[in-house]
């Protein structure tokens, strides 16, 4: 049972890859929506994960992934793909009108989906360890950490943004609308929280090598 729980987070970022891959390109293929497809494969291959961890003996999964590097590498695989589609569709943003723009309610509703997905998840997995311990001494170190990598993140990015816009010549910032700005700003959390879950899951299969 051990190495079918390390199996499943390969499995998870290769799911996570075809989610990504179908998220960008984000139009119709045999008639298929395929950023609906790219959702839908995600949060499948998410529960399908979480759906075989609920018919194991938790004290075999505990001892190939905790419950803390689960929700590092799930929230890890989420992140990225919203980061990617966030990133790919960011020019809808520019002078946009966020109300009646159809494209930017499109881009976000893909991304309300995604995170209504992830947070269900995410309390799907604390049910499944809610009677054991979830976070030890050694847990409570990988998070200080990998939020230290999150907030570095985060804190860099504001810095360029704010040197681009406060020394780019202002015939050089025709793309900074407003609602440009915003999204970016937007973006920068997700990078954050992006850090902080590829610290975290990356320092847990340090540990267990």
């Amino acid at each position: 049972m051990a190495s079918t729980a390390r199996l499943l987070v390969p499995l998870l970022v290769a799911g996570g890859g075809i989610a990504a891959a179908l998220l960008l390109h984000d139009g119709r293929w045999l008639g298929l929506d395929t950023g609906a497809a790219g959702t839908a494969v995600l949060v499948l291959t998410a529960w399908g994960a979480l759906f075989a961890l609920g018919r194991a003996d938790l004290s075999a999964v505990e001892n190939a992934v905790s419950p803390g590097e689960w929700r590092a590498w799930i929230g890890t695989v989420f992140t990225a793909v919203a980061v990617a589609y966030f990133v790919s569709k960011l020019r809808v943003f520019q002078g946009a009108d966020l109300l009646h723009d159809p494209a930017v309610r499109a881009v976000t509703t893909r991304l309300v989906t995604l995170l209504v997905a992830w947070t269900v998840l995410s309390s799907m997995l604390d049910a499944r360890w809610k009677h054991r311990v979830q976070r030890d001494e050694r847990d409570a170190e990988v998070a200080r950490q990998a939020a230290a990598w999150g907030r570095g993140a985060t804190v860099a990015g504001i810095v360029v943004l704010a040197v681009t816009l406060g020394f780019s010549p202002a015939d050089r910032l025709t793309w900074a609308t407003p609602p440009m700005i915003a999204n970016q700003l937007i973006l920068l959390v997700m990078v954050g929280s992006l850090f902080e879950y590829a610290a975290s899951a990356l320092r847990y299969m340090a540990d267990r090598r």
